[in-house]
């Protein structure tokens, strides 16, 4: 199965993109735009993803979500790309991307990135992401709409957490699926909560 964030890199440096900057951002969320909706499954299990039985503070990651409350959410994602926050009874607290039109995601990660636990973007780079931190920073006003509660009953899936050098292509990937409302119902609500 050809790699999907390997494919991307090596597009990106052919184009001579430096990662991790402003234009590596929206080159990838423009090429993003190109791409057709991908599969869950095909994502979770390209490489360099690595499965988790437990989401770690800080990290980014993707599963498969059935929510418990379905039936009166006007929508909901089933495959949430979230950056876990914390523990929340039951399950978690995490933000998840998908909420966001791909603009003010570039700049909630943008924001994100830069608090994290070191500037490696290694293994062991983790985002500082707490509910007081999202709060303060302004460049994180954009998390309302994207701060959810998780119920571990209800992960259908184990976690695929997104290595730090992939977060940018993982971000803008064409992954949510929203249930109930198109993702352009979705983003004008996020608009107006912000």
């Amino acid at each position: 199965m050809a790699n999907i964030f390997q494919n991307l890199e090596i597009e990106a440096f052919r184009k001579g993109i430096t990662p991790r900057t402003k234009e590596s951002m929206d080159w990838f969320r423009r090429r993003a735009q190109q791409m057709s909706r991908l599969s869950p499954t095909k994502v979770m299990n390209s490489e360099p993803l690595e499965k988790s039985q437990n989401p770690v503070p800080g990290a980014m990651g993707m599963f498969l979500y059935d929510p418990k409350h379905k039936d009166t959410l006007p929508y909901y994602d089933t495959f949430p790309l979230v950056v876990f926050v914390g523990p929340a009874p039951k399950g978690f607290h995490g933000v998840n991307l998908h909420y966001l039109p791909p603009t003010l995601r570039a700049k909630m990660l943008d924001a994100l990135m830069d608090n994290t636990t070191n500037k490696t973007y290694d293994e062991s780079t983790r985002m500082k992401a707490n509910y007081n931190l999202l709060k303060k920073v302004s460049g994180l006003k954009y998390f309302k709409p994207c701060f959810k509660h998780y119920l571990f009953d209800h992960v259908q899936s184990r976690f695929s957490v997104v290595p730090a050098p992939e977060w940018e292509i993982a971000a803008f990937l064409p992954t949510a699926q929203f249930k109930k409302a198109s993702a352009s119902k979705v983003y004008a609500d996020s608009r107006r909560m912000i």
